[in-house]
């Protein structure tokens, strides 16, 4: 069974309606599946907002869920940790450097281009590079940040847009985007499900 985390920043809008979504079509599609959500800035025990909720109701989900506070205990439950942005994956990886490897924003994770995947193997490759580079005190290498540009200016976009404050219509398109991940995300899982005999 995989158990994913899901994070965003308030863990009130975009990860409980990912955690929600994953919940419902992973049963749908008879996936076994442990799904979680939290937030990098989130205060323990919030409602969820009101767009994320009627959005869900609309899709007949029901959960009573509220929003939890991103913990190591929380990454350390979590085989797969799927950010919501790429700045929320620097966030995780930076407070919690032992994730390193479980830790992808969800359209990172399900894009399925090669050449993307190649373009962000070496983008990991080399910010870690600098990161080890900076910290030891040396100088940065010029041209590994230059590729690192030039890699950062190909890439596609993988975050999905805050609807917080916006409009029920934001929720939406918000939501839209996250269920066409999650599909892609369950493809995938069940590509590698053991086959019975």
């Amino acid at each position: 069974m995989h158990r994913i985390l899901f994070v965003c920043t308030g863990n009130t809008c975009r990860s409980p309606m990912a955690e929600a979504f994953m919940r419902k079509l992973a049963q749908q599609r008879g996936i076994p599946v442990e799904v979680r959500s939290a937030g990098v800035a989130a205060v323990d025990g919030m409602s969820v907002s009101h767009h994320a909720e009627a959005v869900l109701k609309d899709h007949q989900i029901y959960d009573r869920l509220t929003s939890s506070s991103l913990t190591r205990d929380t990454i350390a439950w979590a085989d797969l940790v799927l950010t919501l942005t790429g700045s929320h994956k620097k966030h995780v990886l930076s407070r919690f450097p032992m994730a390193a490897g479980k830790v992808y924003t969800l359209k990172e994770y399900v894009e399925n281009d090669t050449r993307v995947l190649s373009d962000l193997e070496e983008l990991d490759s080399l910010h870690a590079s600098l990161e080890i580079r900076r910290a030891l005190g040396e100088e940065v290498d010029s041209a590994e940040y230059e590729r690192l540009i030039e890699i950062q200016q190909r890439i596609p976009g993988f975050d999905i847009v805050d609807p917080f404050g916006g409009s029920r219509d934001d929720y939406e398109v918000a939501a839209a985007d996250i269920r066409a991940a999650l599909d892609k995300l369950l493809d995938k899982l069940e590509a590698y499900r053991p086959r019975e005999s």
